[in-house]
């Protein structure tokens, strides 16, 4: 079994592999904090471990992605101490192995390139990775797996809290989508402009995207809100929350040949 570690901004997210099937089986989530021990990970996991039936000797590869360096040693610690396994972290130098590439290997964030190479590796041509998470980014790859360009906005929920802590009258409201675009209330109204508002961004950053390629690469979303947005659906090639995991296994099974 394979363990892919996602360490975003909001979350690290524990992804678990079963070579068997060829599926992601199980999923945790731990909120992310920059202070967290690998003993609280241990912990949390553990019992996580035990409530699946998941024995630790399933896994026997494990790959992290992380984009909060401060994680880093208590990851790769709780690995070494729950599993026994070395952990393989992503870093630039992991790139050179795989089909895909960037200009700026140290620069571009490790959770990107592994939507970048999941999603290359199932296309085989020219695509844009829209990932729905802390931040909204749109990554964009030519037919030969080249990563020519990143853009980054706010993320939907991100948005939300800083609306609601840049104002003293507007709330924190709940992620919902409303009846309609005009808002009748300032709940609905805040709801109205952030749903609907990134719609039009993410039809428009497309829009844009494919005028300046002169193409229509194929398009793939991930990210947990990756299904939330309304009117979107034509848009997208496929949806793939999965996608971030699976490229975190393929670069790491790339890049590591010695297993336990």
């Amino acid at each position: 079994m394979f363990l892919s570690i996602d360490a975003g901004n909001t979350n690290i997210v524990f992804s678990f592999y079963d070579a068997a099937t060829g599926f992601w089986t199980k999923e945790f989530r731990l909120e992310t904090k920059t202070d967290i021990t690998e003993l609280e990970i241990e912990q949390k996991v553990g019992l996580f471990l035990l409530e699946n039936s998941i024995q630790i000797p399933q896994v026997t590869k494990i790959g992290i992605s992380s984009v909060v360096p401060e994680l880093n040693n208590a990851l790769i610690q709780f690995c070494q101490k729950l599993f026994s396994i070395s952990a393989y972290l992503i870093s630039g130098q992991s790139y050179s192995k795989i089909a895909i590439s960037t200009a700026r290997p140290d620069e571009i964030g490790s959770d990107l390139m592994c939507n970048a190479m999941a999603a290359y590796s199932k296309l085989r041509t020219a695509c844009i990775i829209v990932d729905f998470g802390t931040a909204l980014t749109f990554t964009v790859v030519d037919d030969t797996g080249f990563v020519l360009g990143v853009n980054i906005a706010p993320g939907i929920k991100t948005a939300i809290r800083s609306l609601s802590s840049s104002t003293s009258k507007l709330p924190e409201v709940k992620l919902e989508v409303p009846e309609s675009a005009i808002g009748k209330n300032t709940v609905h109204a805040i709801q109205a402009g952030i749903i609907f508002g990134y719609v039009g961004l993410v039809n428009g950053m497309l829009d844009t995207i494919f005028e300046e390629l002169s193409a229509t690469p194929k398009v793939i979303a991930t990210g947990g809100l990756s299904h939330f947005l309304p009117k979107l659906e034509d848009r997208f090639d496929y949806v793939d929350r999965n996608l971030t995991v699976e490229g975190i296994r393929l670069i790491t099974e790339k890049n590591i040949i010695d297993y336990k």
